[in-house]
């Protein structure tokens, strides 16, 4: 899956410098924009889906696919839709599917991940983070795990009840099995 990797990060790199990001509309509110996201998405329960819609499983540099940190809980399983990280941010469009083992060891689709090239934003908005919910993007330096560039990413629980937040990255209830 480096290639998979490799890809996305030359497309990142490739789109950033020609993107404009969008912003959903003041008037949709969290609730409504959370509601656009679950109908939008409502066909990807399962990884087979998303695959069918372009969606790839995404590992980081270390070859790892489930995404956990010790005491804080957990991601899951990233599926990324490398065409859709072109610096525009839209509620029905995620970057990426997050999935998560269920107590028979199936994935299930838990969480939305949206982001975009800190370059990318930082090309239209000087100053700021992007936001969507009513949320700011959290902020990934250069360096980090998956080897892209520095990027701003929001998770959304709209499938699975996250105990630390809706749009909180990691949630405790998410638990990766060793060697994924």
């Amino acid at each position: 899956m480096i290639g998979v990797r490799t890809a996305l990060a030359g497309t990142v790199v490739a789109l950033a410098g020609l993107l404009v990001p969008f912003m959903a509309p003041a008037t949709a509110g969290g609730s409504g924009q959370v509601a656009m996201a679950r109908s939008a998405t409502r066909d990807f329960t399962r990884p087979a889906a998303g695959k069918q819609a372009g969606y790839a499983l995404f590992k980081d540099v270390k070859g790892i696919a489930c995404i956990s940190m010790k005491g804080m809980g957990g991601m899951g399983v990233h599926y990324v839709n490398g065409s859709l990280v072109d610096g525009k941010i839209g509620v029905r469009h995620p970057e990426a599917l997050v999935y998560r083992f269920t107590v028979n060891g199936h994935l299930k689709l838990a969480a939305l991940e949206y982001l975009v090239v800190r370059k990318a934003w930082r090309a239209t908005h000087p100053t700021g983070r992007p936001s969507l919910f009513g949320h700011r993007f959290d902020l990934t330096p250069a360096g980090n795990r998956f080897g892209l560039p520095a990027f701003f990413s929001l998770h959304a629980w709209v499938w699975d009840k996250n105990p630390a937040g809706r749009f909180t990255m990691w949630n405790p209830t998410v638990h990766c099995p060793g060697g994924i």
